[in-house]
């Protein structure tokens, strides 16, 4: 898909766009090439319908010639495109050219002279066949390739062999299962005994030795097999080598050997347990193992692209041992096990996993009736389909999803359904292809040689489908033993000399078998490290309720053979998960340009209100509210308003490479925004509730408002952001992050999902660094609020327009207050966000210019106050008079001087007082008191002169009169 989007480019653009091109080049890249006769191009990373739709790749692009069937490429079989529009190589074509079997270009003991042609052999070359001294040619001497096929059989070198009754005889030990669990002895047996009479009739194979068999019947049974392995190694003549049958009893025998010096050349045991070498150093099997199915998923899986695969097995020992070496094997070739589920007897629970998990590609291990059980559950679960892979175990019955089974729940309709499209693997026995093997028979002849000596119908016959390999292990002995002794006449060991304690000779058998490749009857012989037989794997799938053939695969030669006969309910192999959409929400259009219409007319209205107040600055009225700070507020609403556009950028309007840039823009604008906006009235309101709050005694010497002293509190708030807004930057900026969402489905029955995804700007510590700034504007806010409380009904000329600086404090902090935590809390829905964050900036903005600079202009406009200070003072008394602001200075300075006179008769009355009470006690001294009178009563005093008393009063009175 990556690779897909890279090309975009130049598959949307037309042939010929951009300039005059030629046939084969582009500035753009290289032209797309046809593929030769009877071949094909394989497009690295591109499906057939994506092919099909381009006609140019790019530069650097490589693609790779590939031919159908017995054909090979002639030529360059890679070609690049260069910069300059054209493909390497193109002097030189490449050609799908028929060719022979590469087989007949070796010969053993012998030489092979090629005329005519080249590697590989194509129409028209020659062979001719020469063998080594000692040795004869059996067959003929010369053959020629012609379409595809040579025109004589192979021959092969043969020694001179020793007269029959002069050759020593080497013995075989066999176990032969005639009945029990699996009666494989029944057709194998017969098998070894032809192998044995066509080894020992050729003359360049063991010429000085003659095989012979000395077999027992073990029934399958390991306490059976016990008693006759201990008669065959305790009873002469010495065995050079064992062939047990069955697991079980290959498990015993291959564990005993190992003390007795003998190699173990097992026909008929699959147990991956087996394959340990540290248990079994000794052990080989012609029959492969069970995880020989491995390699052959491994490659389908890499063939339709899949890298995520789901296991369901039963828990049994083969079964965990067989998917341990396909976890290995998958991680080897960059594929992932997500879900490995196992069950003991009921599997319901482990497949309703797998369709929780969306397991997709699905690799199920479980005998005959416990498969039945598996897809009786799938059919609940729904977990068939197009979107669904099954991979089974071939050796099922063909008809097995049909049979009757009490254990089960479900109709054979239903079972069908379930199964249908699911892909098997089964170790192919018998070569199907018509070559003749080693022994000079083609798998076909055999089957008919065999089935003469049996003595029952194949069908009811025990192990004829495993024959073959018992046949070809007979082969793989005596080959190996022949390499050992030398093969006559060369220097080699005597296997006469061979017994128990002697293990010179069993290492050399073993690094001979190990060493083992040749053709048999079941297809190519050769062993792994492990000494399991590799061999080829048929693949079938289930279509219409039947199986059918799609392809083999050998593993030796890493060569899949493809019939191109698969079908699948989708049309193509699905998906190995979900195909992931990634979608970014963005903001709504609409809302954004609606926004940034509102923010633009609000900058309109700023630099109005800006232009307005510089030039009426002059006007008393306009100084009397300090139009600077006005200014400041007028600019700080223009750059609040500017940062609605930033705010609503996103990546439908940028890349990612400009989006931290953006994200600097909407934070330094609206905080520098604040403060000079917010600043500027938060400055007003504060000195207003300094100088006209305070106690009487400290009111006089604050009544002359320095300007400077304004700045310098707007100056230290903007200076504060400016100073908080640099360390966040520097020492943790913000970045372009990605929220990611819940998948959801589309309503399209569509193998995909949709994740959104939402780009936010953020850093490392956001929410410490946003738990700081909105702490400090918090408090900044709410002190606005209780300072234009507490001046509400304060009057003051220094500035005049403080109680419209309250009200929209008031309208700011409410608006800030309530849109920082709800945009908080909608972070995750863009146009909420964006509506409630830009509105709260457009409407404080607009308040605060109207509520400050409307009435202004209203004042202005209406009353005709144009004049200044200077002009003012000019005027006569009577317009003096008219204007309120001068009658209030009038009567400042009026209310000043009584206040002096006032002083002045308050200390006359008190040095008045304090001469009459002089006077009073100097009169109590010349009059004493009289006694009292028999009354009780008070003595009285002289009564004042009337006369005194009324000119004291009348003085008091014209103090203040």
């Amino acid at each position: 898909m990556l690779l897909l989007l890279l090309l975009a480019p130049l598959f949307l653009r037309p042939p010929g766009a951009g300039g005059v091109q030629t046939p084969n080049a582009t500035s753009e890249g290289c032209q797309i090439i046809h593929p030769p006769w009877e071949g094909g191009i394989r497009y690295r990373g591109l499906t057939r319908d994506q092919v099909k739709a381009i006609n140019f790749l790019p530069v650097d692009y490589e693609i790779e010639y590939v031919c159908r069937g017995e054909r090979e490429v002639v030529g360059p079989k890679v070609r690049k495109c260069l910069a300059n529009g054209s493909w390497t190589d193109m002097d030189t074509p490449s050609r799908c050219v028929r060719i022979c079997s590469k087989s007949y270009l070796t010969l053993e003991n012998g030489k092979v002279f090629l005329t005519g042609g080249d590697l590989p052999a194509l129409d028209g070359a020659r062979v001719d066949f020469r063998c080594d001294p000692d040795f004869h040619l059996v067959g003929s001497s010369r053959s020629i390739c012609s379409q595809g096929q040579w025109s004589t059989p192979k021959p092969h070198c043969q020694v001179n062999r020793t007269p029959h009754s002069e050759r020593r005889a080497v013995y075989i030990g066999a176990l032969f299962p005639m009945s029990g669990g699996w009666p494989g002895g029944q057709a194998c047996q017969p098998a070894v005994e032809m192998a044995l009479e066509d080894v020992n009739s050729r003359r360049d194979i063991l010429p000085d030795y003659e095989l012979k068999l000395i077999h027992h019947d073990s029934k399958c049974d390991p306490g059976q097999a016990t008693k006759y392995l201990y008669e065959l190694l305790y009873n002469d003549p010495i065995k050079i080598i064992l062939m047990p049958g069955c697991s079980s009893v290959s498990t015993l025998v291959a564990e005993a050997a190992r003390m007795w010096n003998l190699i173990v050349l097992s026909y008929g045991s699959s147990s991956p347990a087996l394959s340990n070498r540290q248990r079994f150093p000794t052990f080989f099997r012609t029959h492969p193992s069970a995880t020989l199915h491995n390699p052959t998923r491994v490659k389908l899986f890499e063939k339709w692209g899949w890298k995520k695969i789901a296991t369901i097995q039963q828990t049994t020992e083969v079964f965990t041992s067989t998917l341990d070496d396909l976890e290995e094997r998958v991680k080897e070739a960059g594929i992932e096990i997500t879900f490995r589920q196992s069950f003991f007897s009921d599997p319901a629970v482990p497949v309703k996993n797998l369709k929780r998990q969306d397991a997709r590609i699905i690799v199920g291990l479980f005998y005959e009736t416990e498969a039945r059980k598996v897809f009786c559950e799938v059919y609940k679960e729904r977990l068939f389909g197009k979107k669904y892979v099954w991979f089974l175990i071939g050796w099922y019955a063909d008809n097995w999803f049909k049979i009757y089974d009490p254990s089960i729940n479900c109709t054979v309709d239903e079972m069908t359904e379930a199964v249908e499209g699911h892909i098997t693997t089964e170790i192919v026995m018998l070569n199907p292809a018509n070559t003749r093997s080693i022994s000079n028979m083609t798998s076909q002849e055999f089957v008919e040689k065999l089935t003469k000596r049996l003595k029952r119908h194949p069908e009811e016959t025990g192990g004829f489908q495993e024959a073959p390999l018992a046949y070809d292990a007979i082969w793989a002995l005596a080959l190996a033993l022949n390499k050992t002794s030398g093969g006559g006449g060369r220097s080699g060991v005597r296997l006469e000399d061979f017994n128990y304690n002697n293990q010179t000779i069993t290492d050399q058998i073993y690094r001979a078998m190990n060493s083992s490749s040749f053709e048999g009857v079941s297809g190519h012989v050769v062993f792994d490290a492990s000494g399991s037989r590799m061999a080829w794997t048929l693949i079938e799938q289930l279509q219409g309720g039947s199986y059918k053939k799609i392809g083999y695969y050998d593993s030796t030669k890493d060569d899949l053979s493809w019939s191109k006969t698969d079908k699948w309910i989708g049309g193509s192999p699905p998906a190995d998960q979900t195909l992931v959409i990634k979608t970014f929400r963005f903001l709504s259009q609409k809302l954004f340009i609606s926004v940034s219409v509102l923010s633009s007319l609000g900058i309109v209205l700023a630099v109005v209100c800006l232009s307005f107040n510089i030039y009426n600055s002059h006007v008393r009225y306009i100084q009397n509210s300090q139009p600077n700070l006005n200014n400041l507020t007028a600019v700080g609403c223009s750059l609040a308003l500017a940062a609605v556009f930033p705010l609503g950028l996103d990546g439908y309007h940028i890349g990612r490479n400009q989006f931290p840039f953006v994200c600097q823009a909407r934070l330094w604008l609206l905080g520098l925004g604040f403060s000079l906006g917010y600043g500027s009235m938060f400055t007003k309101i504060w000195w207003v509730h300094t100088v006209f709050t305070k106690k009487e005694e400290k009111k006089e010497w604050r009544k002359t408002l320095e300007p400077w002293k304004l700045y310098a509190t707007v100056g230290l708030l903007v200076g504060m952001d400016v100073l908080t807004l640099a360390i966040w930057q520097i020492v943790d900026p913000l970045h372009r992050t990605i929220e990611t969402f819940a998948k959801e489905e589309p309503k399209e029955d569509i193998d995909v999902s949709i994740l959104p995804q939402l780009e936010h700007c953020s850093s490392r510590k956001m929410n410490t660094w946003l738990g700081i700034f909105y702490g400090y504007k918090g408090l900044l806010l709410l002190l606005g609020i209780f300072l234009a409380y507490e001046t509400k009904s304060v009057s003051t000329e220094k500035i005049n327009d403080h109680r419209a600086v309250g009200m929209a404090i008031y309208n700011v902090a409410v608006l800030c207050l309530i849109t920082a935590p709800v945009t908080m809390i909608l972070s995750s829905q863009q146009d909420a966000a964006f509506a409630f964050a830009s509105l709260a900036i457009v409407f404080s903005s607009y308040i605060t210019l109207v509520v400050l600079f409307v009435p202004k202009m209203r004042r202005l406009i209406t009353r005709g106050e144009w004049q200044s200070e200077a002009q003012d003072t000019m005027k006569t008394g009577s317009s003096t008079n008219n204007n309120e602001e001068e009658k209030s200075r009038l009567l400042e300075k009026e209310n000043r001087e009584l206040e002096k006179i006032i002083a002045e008769k308050e200390e006359r009355v008190s040095e008045l007082r304090h001469q009459l009470q002089s006077r009073q006690q100097l009169r109590s001294r010349r009059h004493p008191p009289t006694p009292p009178e028999p009354s009780g009563g008070l003595p009285r005093g002289p009564p004042e002169p009337p006369d005194r008393l009324s000119c004291d009063g009348s003085r008091v009175h014209l103090l203040y009169k």
